[in-house]
């Protein structure tokens, strides 16, 4: 029997909530020029890549493990709160985990913003680990992507 899981992460970064957001909601073009090391592409294949019911191609390169691509739908995009959600429709994390939702909230905090990331997923079987190193990489992604916005500024 499968398990259902959630794991959380938040980060403080010293860039502008606005900043981190327009960022976010411009991944397709933004990410793979910001993380060279992490993304071939990111394609939008349906909608705009920005708004619900959007799908974008996600290709990674060779040194990100266990994945070489997604295919990601915007499930939620909150402008106001600066929330985004998204699902995991196709791609090798779908052999590990039967469903694998990302939720990104971007808050101001002090001179800078809080990013709350969450993950709720439900494992394939029960010997699969929790997505720690999913995580890892999401909390790197952020750290590099606030000292690219500080040093743009």
């Amino acid at each position: 029997m499968a398990s259902n899981g959630k794991i959380e992460a938040d980060l403080e970064v010293k860039s502008s909530t606005n900043k981190i957001w327009d960022i976010i909601l411009d991944s397709a073009t933004m990410f793979p020029k910001i993380f060279t090391e992490q993304y071939k592409s990111i394609e939008v294949l349906e909608g705009d890549g920005k708004s619900v019911g959007s799908i974008k191609l996600i290709k990674y390169q060779e040194g990100v493990p266990n994945v070489t691509f997604s295919k990601e739908k915007v499930e939620t995009v909150d402008e106001t709160n600066k929330s985004l959600t998204y699902s995991v429709i196709e791609g090798e994390l779908l052999n590990y985990y039967k469903n694998f939702k990302v939720n990104v909230i971007v808050s101001a905090k002090g001179d800078g913003s809080l990013v709350k990331l969450s993950c709720e997923f439900e494992k394939a079987s029960e010997e699969i680990p929790d997505p720690s190193n999913i995580k890892d990489f999401a909390v790197k992604s952020f750290q590099d992507l606030d000292a690219y916005i500080l040093t743009k500024a």
